[in-house]
């Protein structure tokens, strides 16, 4: 009889994780480089043989790996990153992976994130251009030119979240292992005058959004109905 309540209870945490996953990805919808959060649930079994009770797990999450639309802007500071890599900027929690190319030069010359992050080279090094020299110039390979002089590379790395991964900020990801440099990967290259945008689709969000609430709604009857059999059984065994 107690089963049945255990099970819808561990059901609602389950929904209401994937329900937090929703909302954060809904919000994210115009966020540039984010990629959506899905969750993955397993079973997980109580006792054996016939007496054996499957409770859902609080799911582990995971990064969608499809790839957002890219928009032209023609700002020379914006890069789009084409195949499967990301780039690389320092930030006071160290090294973070991230999809947004809203790149800018500050007075000293440094490459610089949108959050006023380094962006690192393929060496792990902070991106040292010429402030005399203006907007550098973006070969397909990352490699940056100012006049005829090349002044440096945007660092392009392979790298895999895994489950239950950190985020940092909106679109960043911390990496639980040191990413690898991407080298001679002719899929993967950069665009300037490029930007990712969100890979979430908020129609799909929202009709998962709705799936997510009817099975809440389904949980929670059962759990009232449990404990509406709970109230009988404890009556009638009180009344004898």
């Amino acid at each position: 009889m107690q089963d049945s309540l255990y099970v819808a209870l561990s059901s609602q945490i389950a929904l209401e994780r994937r329900l937090d996953t929703i909302a954060d990805n809904v919000a994210n919808a115009s966020t540039i480089g984010f990629r959506a959060t899905g969750v993955k649930f397993e079973d997980v079994v109580s006792g054996t043989g016939p007496k054996s009770v499957s409770f859902a797990s609080s799911g582990n999450t995971y990064l969608s790996n499809a790839h957002g639309p890219m928009t032209e802007t023609g700002n020379p500071f914006d890069f789009a990153i084409q195949g499967d890599a990301w780039f690389a900027i320092e930030t006071p929690v160290g090294t973070v992976m991230t999809r947004d190319g809203r790149f800018s030069m500050n007075d000293a010359g440094e490459l610089m994130s949108i959050e006023g992050h380094p962006v690192l080279d393929s060496g792990g090094a902070p991106i040292q251009l010429d402030p005399r020299n203006g907007p550098p110039k973006a070969g397909a390979d990352g490699s940056l030119r100012q006049g005829d002089q090349l002044v440096g590379a945007i660092g392009l790395y392979d790298f895999d979240p895994g489950q239950n991964f950190v985020r940092y900020g909106n679109s960043g990801i911390v990496p639980a292992r040191t990413p690898e440099p991407v080298t001679d990967r002719p899929d993967v290259g950069v665009a300037q005058g490029f930007l990712e945008e969100s890979n979430v689709n908020p129609v799909l969000e929202m009709t998962r959004l709705i799936m997510v609430q009817r099975a809440f709604e389904n949980t929670a009857a059962l759990i009232r109905q449990a404990d509406a059999t709970t109230d009988d059984a404890i009556k009638t065994l009180g009344s004898k």
